[in-house]
């Protein structure tokens, strides 16, 4: 009995035990699920101020001061830090890499001052149009992934960029990454990277333009047309790596051949390298088919100007040129006197003046064109 009693003690304080467990890693929980909701409350503007008091640039400032400082100033990180407005940062004047990826930023602002910034990340931010970035000047690289932009516009004016990184744009649903002509036209003497994976695609001959592309990913959108696939790579020369992985073109007959055919300079397709000698292979033949296809039309056309004659015979009697005006072979008026006829027969085979071999068995009378046709070659 006592035993009994101690054992029900027991099972009680490890019931407790495990009860107080749970109860403290569910009020851990909760609390950072506060501190997250807390901290996603609070946003942050990017100031001077801010910049002065952040751990990392009071050590590097050491006895100069803050003016001089920011003057000096050429790479500047802020990202991740709840940040939704940008304010007037101008004493950073040398500044060259920004990063203000994963904030809550919604416009592009007050980065006029920034004459030689050269890289701007701002992904996963929350940006709905491309602006505010005409006096970048210098600017080569900009990422602006993972935002809510619909139409890539606004980049007229930066002569010096050479990748644009744009994927996984956050879309209403059914529609896709739109492209200005303009910009993309202004782009064709610069761009050399795009990355517009993830944007719902389905068409990109606006892209032709952009004759200085030797980067290009464009993964999981929609693209399904070979033929345009085809016309728009051939003017890009200079095309060396590729990704059109998730798109339904990828299923087309002969894709892959197709795609090294035409970029000659492609090393990289969907992540798979090409080997120079099956791209040689694959352009040979190419070229041995298209010879092939050519020879064929010549000759098919030499036929048809050589014997524009002889089709008649061997068509036979049932081909629609077999008919005389009186309708079909049977059902004809008899003949005029004096109008030839070709004799056939069974027996021994005779040649007429043409070549053409006839029996005597039967008689096929000759319509008036070609009985002309035939005299004339018989005076001959």
């Amino acid at each position: 009995m006592v035993i009994w009693d101690e054992l029900e003690l027991h099972s009680v304080k490890e019931k407790q035990k495990l009860l107080f467990r749970t109860s403290r890693n569910a009020f851990k929980t909760l609390r950072k699920l506060f501190q997250i909701n807390t901290a996603a409350v609070i946003m942050v503007r990017l100031t001077m101020d801010l910049i002065a008091k952040s751990s990392s640039h009071m050590k590097n400032r050491k006895n100069c001061s803050l003016p001089q400082y920011l003057k000096k100033l050429t790479h500047l990180n802020f990202s991740n830090k709840n940040i939704d407005d940008i304010d007037d940062l101008s004493m950073c004047r040398n500044l060259t890499v920004l990063y203000l990826y994963d904030n809550q930023i919604t416009q592009i602002c007050n980065l006029s001052f920034a004459a030689n910034l050269t890289h701007l990340y701002l992904q996963n931010n929350q940006i709905t149009h491309i602006e505010n970035l005409s006096c970048l000047q210098s600017l080569s690289k900009l990422f602006l992934g993972g935002n809510s932009i619909t139409v890539v516009e606004g980049l007229e004016q930066l002569k010096e960029l050479r990748e644009l990184h744009i994927e996984s744009q956050r879309l209403p649903p059914g529609e896709k990454l739109i492209f200005d002509p303009c910009t993309i036209l202004a782009l064709s003497g610069s761009l050399s990277v795009l990355n517009i994976n993830n944007n719902n695609i389905d068409e990109i001959h606006d892209l032709a333009v952009l004759n200085n592309l030797t980067h290009l990913y464009a993964a999981d959108n929609q693209l399904q047309d070979m033929q345009e696939l085809e016309l728009v790579f051939s003017q890009w020369p200079q095309l060396n790596r590729m990704d059109l992985r998730g798109n339904p073109v990828c299923h087309k007959p002969k894709y892959r051949d197709r795609l090294i055919t035409i970029c000659r300079k492609l090393e990289d397709l969907d992540g798979k390298e090409i080997n120079e000698l099956s791209r040689q292979f694959l352009i040979n033949w190419k070229a041995s088919k298209e010879a092939k296809r050519k020879a064929l039309s010549e000759r098919i056309m030499t036929r048809e100007i050589t014997y524009p004659l002889s089709a008649d015979f061997h068509l036979g009697p049932q081909h629609p040129s077999a008919q005389n005006r009186a309708g079909f072979l049977g059902k004809r008026k008899p003949l005029e006197f004096g109008r030839p006829s070709i004799k056939m027969r069974s027996g021994p085979v005779w040649t007429d003046c043409i070549g053409v071999s006839m029996s005597r068995r039967e008689k096929i009378p000759a319509s008036a064109p070609l009985a002309t046709e035939l005299q004339e070659s018989s005076r001959i």
